[in-house]
C-alpha cells in the first residue's frame, strides 16, 4: 500500500470501514474523502466522526456527512517553501498534493519529509575513486559503505527528506553496481533514473544525457560528499537570491605564525596584523542551477561545472554562495574514508 493508498478513501465507502481504517494508520489519523476519480473531496478525522454522531449522525450516514470538506491541501509544483514552514509550525502533519483537477496524486507526510523542494537531482557518480583502492578495485566509490550503509544513499536519504521525488545517477565505472542497489527508487518510494557516460565528460557534462526534467531548478551534487546540508534552507537562499546558480562552500582557514604588514608601493608600511587568520571558501561540489543554464554546456564533449562557473560569470549572471555551516566532508583519500567511519557515529544525519 502506497501512501496515496494510506491515507484516502472512498465517499461510498461505509462509517465502519473508515473507522478501521483510522485505527490502522494511527497516530496519524487522517483520511482524504475521495471519488472514483481520486478528486479530493474533503478530510476526516476520528473527531469528524465523533462530532458527527454528537449532531445525531449515525452509522447508516454517508461519509460526506462528516466530512470537513475544504481541507489544505498543496497544488502540484507550486510548492511555497514559507507556507510549508507554516504548516509544520500550525502542527499539520499530514497534507494531501493534488494536480490542476485536483485529483490527489501524493501525500506530504511531515514525519517522513520535512518540505517538498521543486527541483529534480543529478548525483555525479561516475568516478573511478582511484586513490581510495584497493577500497574501489570491485566496488564503485559511491556503494562504499560508511557505517551501515553507502556514502550516496545518505545524499539520497536526504534528498528524499526534503521532497525532491527524482534523482538521476550518473554513472560509470562499475556503474551497474548502482543500478542493481537502488533499482528504479521505488522501494524509496521515489524515482531514480540512471546515465552512463561512454566517455569522461567531466563534473557536469554527462547532466546533458539526462532526458528530461521535472522542475526548472536542477540540484547536482557529488555522490561521494558526506554533508548534512540543510537542503531546504540553500534552496531558500537559491530563491531568495533570485540567483542564476548558487554553489555551496566550506571556509578553509589559513593561520600565518608571524605578524604581516600591509605595505603601499613606496614600501611604506601601513597597517601591522599580528599572526592573523584568513579565511577563503573552497568549492563543496553542491549546487542549484537554472534548467536553461543546460544550454551553455557543449554537447558530448568533457565540461567541468567551474567551465559553466566562469561562463555565468562572463555573462553576468547571478552566481552566488552558500556557506555549509554543519558538517561536510569530502570522501577522497584513505585518510578521509577513515574519518567518516568515525565522524558518522556523532553526526546526525
Amino acid at each position: 500500500m502506497n501512501i496515496v493508498e494510506k491515507h484516502t478513501i472512498h465517499q461510498d465507502l461505509s462509517i465502519r470501514d473508515a473507522l478501521i481504517k483510522l485505527d490502522l494508520i494511527s497516530p496519524s489519523s487522517i483520511l482524504f474523502v475521495v471519488d472514483e476519480k481520486n478528486l479530493l473531496l474533503g478530510s476526516l478525522t476520528d473527531g469528524d466522526l465523533r462530532r458527527g454522531f454528537i449532531r445525531g449522525l449515525d452509522f447508516e450516514n454517508n461519509l460526506l456527512d462528516f466530512v470537513q470538506p475544504n481541507p489544505v491541501f498543496i497544488r502540484e509544483r507550486e510548492y511555497d517553501l514559507n507556507k510549508l514552514e507554516q504548516f509544520r509550525k500550525d502542527h499539520l502533519k499530514i497534507i494531501p498534493i493534488v494536480n490542476g483537477e485536483k485529483q490527489v496524486i501524493d501525500i506530504l507526510d511531515f514525519s517522513q519529509r520535512r518540505t517538498l523542494i521543486p527541483a529534480d537531482a543529478v548525483l555525479m557518480a561516475g568516478g573511478e575513486g582511484k586513490r581510495l583502492r584497493p577500497l574501489t578495485e570491485k566496488t564503485p566509490k559511491p556503494l562504499l559503505l560508511v557505517g551501515e550503509k553507502p556514502i550516496i544513499e545518505y545524499n539520497i536519504d536526504r534528498l528524499k527528506e526534503v521532497g525532491v521525488h527524482t534523482i538521476n545517477i550518473s554513472i560509470n565505472y562499475l556503474g551497474d553496481q548502482l543500478e542493481q542497489y537502488f533499482g528504479d527508487g521505488s522501494q524509496k518510494d521515489i524515482r531514480i533514473n540512471y546515465v552512463r557516460e561512454t566517455k569522461p565528460l567531466g563534473t557536469i557534462g554527462s547532466v546533458l544525457l539526462v532526458e528530461d526534467f521535472d522542475h526548472e531548478d536542477i540540484i547536482i551534487m557529488n555522490s561521494d560528499l558526506l554533508t548534512n546540508i540543510d537542503f531546504n534552507d540553500f534552496f531558500k537562499t537559491y530563491q531568495e537570491a533570485k540567483a542564476d546558480m548558487i554553489v555551496a562552500t566550506t571556509s578553509y582557514h589559513v593561520d600565518v605564525p608571524y605578524a604581516v604588514l600591509e605595505v603601499s608601493e613606496n614600501n611604506a608600511v601601513k597597517s601591522l596584523k599580528e599572526k592573523p587568520r584568513y579565511t577563503y571558501y573552497s568549492n563543496a561540489g553542491i549546487y542549484i542551477l537554472k534548467k536553461n543554464l543546460l544550454s551553455m554546456i557543449p554537447q558530448d564533449k568533457f565540461f567541468d561545472i567551474t567551465d559553466l562557473m566562469d561562463r555565468i560569470i562572463e555573462m553576468d549572471l547571478k552566481l552566488v554562495t552558500y556557506p555549509i555551516n554543519g558538517y561536510w566532508l569530502d570522501i577522497g583519500k584513505h585518510e578521509d574514508f577513515k574519518k567518516a567511519q568515525e565522524d558518522i557515529k556523532h553526526i546526525k544525519f
